[in-house]
């Protein structure tokens, strides 16, 4: 769903304060330092979005300090995400037309951080067909999302710097899942633990119905505990309707977790008024953390109070309007 390569257009340029040789440029929502004079306003580019892993090529030659990965940097002052190449990159006779994906043509790969000890485990199976994964699209490629939802109503939440975890029971079963798997049962692995430490599964089979609760393992042991956190939790964002395939909206949602005696992610408010406004989003995100006031938060979760749908949009999971605005601040401290 990720384009991490796609052929973008130079939407401006800026100059930065006391730099000569670098300036500002606007590419989709995103704002990024290329070489002065590289490119014009209306050009088209390669645009490469951080967490592109980049081949290893003369062309990339610069990038192996970094391990080839591409991260927000600030030069200058400037907070720059993503790279921005000329087209001569791109191999004979590809078709240039702008938004089309050059991810695989150009050998980029997305970099994936190392699983943890206590988050490793014996797979039983793909993630299931039934649930969808719990991938949220960046703002920054959403302009017409913003365009057309301007005013919704939506609810705000905390993203967290963890690992996401998926509990399901469905026709009897109860099911364990990392991102991309679903896993045996474990006594070391930490997915697992937590499970059985809140019940979760005698807590899904008291409802009516099958049902799925997605969230976020966070603690010891876990990308580096940056909230300080002592010991393992979960904190849950989603419930997913399993025999409906649909979403709970946020007041049912809610419920569900009172409900069940379970854990939400921090909310940080219920009556926002979506701004057409990338930029101010960003600014928005740019936040400590509800959970530690001492760390800055990765950033926020966007979603219209009442579910809304793109079923033709290949940004959005199972169709589902929402999104993040990742804190610039959280990147560059934790060098993503």
């Amino acid at each position: 769903m990720r384009k991490l390569a796609s052929i973008q257009r130079i939407k401006h340029l800026e100059s930065i304060e006391g730099a000569d040789a670098i300036e500002k440029a606007h590419v989709l929502g995103w704002q990024l330092v290329v070489k002065k004079g590289e490119f014009k306003v209306d050009d088209l580019c390669i645009y490469c979005e951080i967490d592109s892993l980049m081949p290893d090529k003369p062309e990339f030659e610069f990038l192996k300090p970094r391990g080839m990965r591409i991260r927000t940097v600030r030069l200058r002052g400037q907070i720059s995400q993503g790279i921005a190449f000329p087209l001569s990159f791109l191999p004979d006779g590809f078709n240039a037309e702008e938004d089309t994906d050059c991810t695989d043509v150009m050998g980029i790969i997305k970099y994936e951080p190392a699983i943890p000890a206590c988050l490793g485990g014996i797979a039983k199976g793909k993630f299931p067909s039934f649930i969808p994964k719990t991938d949220e699209t960046r703002v920054q490629v959403l302009q017409t999302v913003l365009d057309k939802y301007k005013g919704e109503k939506c609810y705000i939440t905390e993203k967290l710097d963890g690992s996401s975890a998926t509990y399901f029971l469905n026709n009897g079963e109860f099911g364990v899942c990392s991102r991309n798997l679903e896993l045996l049962e474990n006594n070391e692995n930490s997915l697992w633990k937590v499970a059985r430490q809140l019940d979760i599964e005698n807590k899904l089979r008291s409802l009516d119905g099958n049902y799925a609760l997605q969230g976020e393992l966070v603690g010891e042991g876990i990308q580096s505990n940056k909230l300080k956190l002592k010991g393992q939790q979960v904190r849950f964002f989603n419930a997913f309707n399993i025999d409906k395939s649909e979403y709970l909206q946020f007041d049912k949602f809610m419920e569900l977790l009172n409900q069940l005696e379970l854990p939400s992610v921090p909310v940080i408010s219920t009556d926002y008024e979506l701004v057409n406004d990338i930029d101010a989003l960003v600014a928005m995100a740019t936040i400590k953390s509800s959970i530690c006031p001492d760390a800055w938060a990765e950033g926020i979760i966007i979603r219209p109070l009442a579910e809304k749908f793109e079923i033709s949009n290949g940004y959005f999971i199972h169709g589902r309007v929402t999104f993040k605005a990742i804190n610039p601040e959280f990147l560059l401290k934790y060098g993503e």
